[in-house]
């Protein structure tokens, strides 16, 4: 057996169909007799996946949308879009990419697994590999960087879909998927979502910590990693004890009845109206904390699932290093060891305040797994003991999730028996491309541009890391503005205080232009009111003093060139506010050919969906498939209007092209420019249309009409000479 067929139904696939249950990205089941194929290859594979197959597997998925989309904890239909398409092939583009250079096949190791463990302690027999998942950074189609996980799962529909796997003479198992036109269910998989429960605790961290340097992300990672989850969520601080954390008996104010005594009854008192007389009365109940919150709440989402698996239950502590991490968890740290499928190993015994609290909370509820679950602690009625409130037992369902800044002089550090429970998630710090800009003076300046210098200097003068600033390290306004008063109070104010306090503020970047230092003290001015302001002089001084220039002004619009730039997004007023004449007339021209291309049935359907107006003096229009787009620019110095194909390097389709040139050109009407930059290891083949009033807008439409005519056809003949 060199080749084996897999027919994917639903439980293999993440696009299924819309009454399809739950499903998993990391595992990939197999039938038993294709088990032969991988006998003597061990617990690991290396597989071989051809873009060319990918890129049509995602395009059959498209012509078959809206389809239910399941990827481990994401659930939602997908409808079919331009956007849906132009990320999927970009996401594509950036898999099949290797030190900045693009390849036609990549390779992947996935385990293989058989013989599985299940709750009930039997072995099952079935055959599976995982592993499959691969983090992917690729630009979307508003020219934002998104972060994703590849997984050939999301290449594969339930019904339609079959799986090749061919082993090559070099070693490597070639991976291809085809799809048939008729679906159909093979019945093969059926039972097998049933096994992906007991392996779910490989797919996500049941208990890490989100660690780096402040405004990192790592709240932020959270929320949106459990994004429609239940989630109960604490703030440890140095005052944060067991009591706080799990829960105590609290003094609480209830209202009772006033009784008096007549004879030997007790009656109540009444008012003149001839209500009972009421007072407020001061008690004592235990009071549930968040660690009880997030306990009861999972057991409750087992008992419910009643046989099926359980809603997930996340408890996030935020700043977990900020307190007494021993003292806090006490015996629960007991209960951090857990087993394969996630339940704690080593159960504690409630004291009698919290077994009593627990029974209260539990009454009414019975379990349906209690028999696997028994079963994990070779036949002990823990089920039974945890709904008496006699132990408590971390169910698999509850991840425990925390962050922790690395900068935070803690005040406990975490000993390392501690540590060793969690898994560590490093964020680091990176341009998180929401283009926010510092507004000092009357200039913007680019804050990640800032961060870079910035974090530099923190490198070089303190040798430390956890020193250095996130991109999330203070928060710029709607309109994307981090103001004045924000940059000092939060940014100079922490560099100052916490950073370079101990440094004497000996670098250049500290110098004020008089001979003197940029002290704190500097970056306030009383007015003749008294009143305190920012000097926002001296901010511009101390990002002069880094190296950072403002934005450009209108002066620095002059270069029309293309050379490979992403798109700006910023459209707003207030983006607006800081824009040239010249940028602030391009908008307007764009937003204007934009919305007159609308009405071109064929331009909206290939280049209108995703397009907005920009500032810029060029718009790229991308085609699925081939290894370059079009480009049409504003060159309004030289009154033109130009057209581009643009290869972000030089390869052997643009030699292709080059080849069939006199057909290109007799077929288009046209003679182009046809120009490899080796200094840039781009290409490009243009065509300008002189004469151009960019002023004169009654000339537009003629521009407009040049430019739809263009992209279209450049589309259709390009592509085909391109094969």
């Amino acid at each position: 057996m060199e080749e084996i067929v897999k027919h994917i139904n639903d439980t293999n696939a993440s696009y299924r169909t819309l009454g399809a249950g739950d499903a998993k990205n990391t595992d990939l089941f197999l039938d038993n007799e294709h088990y032969e194929l991988f006998r003597d290859c061990g617990e690991k594979i290396t597989v071989r996946f051809e873009k060319k197959n990918l890129a049509q597997a995602i395009l059959f998925i498209s012509s078959i949308l809206p389809r239910k989309f399941d990827q481990s904890a994401i659930h939602k239909t997908i409808h079919f879009s331009n956007e849906f398409v132009y990320d999927q092939l970009a996401l594509l583009d950036a898999l099949f990419t290797k030190e900045g250079v693009k390849v036609d096949t990549i390779t992947q190791d996935w385990n293989a697994r058989k013989d599985i463990p299940k709750k009930n302690g039997e072995i099952d027999r079935r055959f599976y590999f995982n592993g499959l998942i691969k983090d992917v950074t690729f630009t979307d189609h508003n020219g934002k960087l998104q972060q994703d996980k590849f997984t050939v799962r999301n290449y594969l529909a339930g019904g339609y879909s079959e799986l090749h796997i061919k082993k090559a003479i070099d070693g490597y198992f070639d991976v291809l998927v085809e799809n048939v036109t008729t679906p159909y269910n093979d019945g093969k998989e059926d039972g097998y979502e049933d096994l992906s429960k007991i392996i779910e605790s490989e797919n996500l961290s049941l208990q890490q910590i989100f660690y780096g340097a402040p405004g990192t992300g790592k709240s932020y990672t959270i929320k949106q990693d459990t994004e429609g989850e239940d989630v109960i969520r604490t703030t440890f601080h140095p005052d944060t004890d067991y009591s706080t954390f799990v829960g105590a008996y609290k003094p609480t104010t209830i209202e009772e009845e006033v009784m008096t005594v007549i004879g030997t009854k007790a009656v109540p008192v009444e008012n003149a109206d001839g209500s009972h007389r009421k007072e407020a009365k001061i008690v004592y109940e235990f009071v549930q904390q968040a660690f009880l919150q997030a306990y009861v709440a999972a057991w409750k989402k087992y008992a419910e699932a009643n046989g099926e698996k359980p809603r997930k239950q996340f408890l996030v502590i935020e700043e977990i290093n900020r307190g007494n991490c021993a003292q806090i968890f006490g015996d629960l740290f007991q209960l951090l060891d857990r087993n394969a499928q996630g339940f704690s190993d080593y159960p504690i015994t409630a004291d009698a305040d919290m077994k009593r609290q627990l029974k209260k909370a539990f009454a009414g509820l019975s379990l349906a797994e209690a028999d696997s679950i028994n079963a994990m602690y070779k036949g002990r009625d823990v089920c039974r003991e945890v709904l008496e409130g006699d132990i408590l037992l971390l169910p698999g369902n509850l991840y425990i999730w925390a962050t922790m800044n690395t900068s935070d002089q803690s005040l406990f550090p975490i000993d390392s028996a501690f540590k060793r429970r969690w898994d560590w998630t490093y964020r680091p710090i990176s341009d998180a491309k929401e283009g926010w800009k510092i507004k000092a003076d009357g200039n913007l300046y680019d804050w990640w541009t800032f961060l870079e210098k910035i974090n530099d200097k923190v490198g070089s003068l303190t040798n430390s890391e956890d020193k250095k600033l996130g991109y999330f390290f203070c928060k710029a306004d709607s309109e994307n503005i981090i103001s004045a008063d924000t940059f000092v109070g939060k940014v100079i104010f922490y560099l100052w205080n916490d950073v370079f306090k101990d440094y004497e503020f000996g670098d250049t970047i500290f110098d004020d232009g008089k001979g003197g230092k940029l002290t704190f003290d500097k970056f306030y001015v009383a007015d003749v009111a008294n009143d305190t302001k920012v000097a926002e002089g001296n901010i511009a001084l101390f990002l002069k003093n880094l190296g950072i220039a403002p934005f450009a002004s209108d002066s620095d619009t002059d270069y029309e060139e293309y050379e490979g730039q992403q798109e700006t997004n910023e459209s707003s007023e207030k983006d607006k506010s800081a824009w040239s004449p010249t940028e602030l007339k391009r908008f307007e021209f764009w937003e204007a050919f934009l919305t007159y291309g609308q009405q071109n049935e064929e331009f909206s359907k290939y280049f209108g969906g995703v397009k907005k107006a920009s500032k810029d003096h060029w718009k790229n229009f991308f085609i699925s498939g081939v290894d370059f787009y079009l480009v049409a620019l504003q060159q309004r110095k030289k009154n033109a209007a130009e057209v581009q194909v643009y290869f972000d390097e030089t390869n052997d389709i643009y030699h292709r092209l080059y080849s069939h040139k006199n057909e290109i050109e007799q077929e288009m009407g046209v003679i182009y420019d046809w120009k490899e930059l080796p200094d840039k290891k781009s290409s490009i083949i243009s065509e300008r249309k002189f004469n151009v009033d960019f002023e004169d807008k009654e000339n537009w439409k003629s521009v407009f009409d040049f430019f739809i005519d263009r992209l279209l056809r450049m589309r259709t003949v390009f592509v085909k000479y391109s094969k």
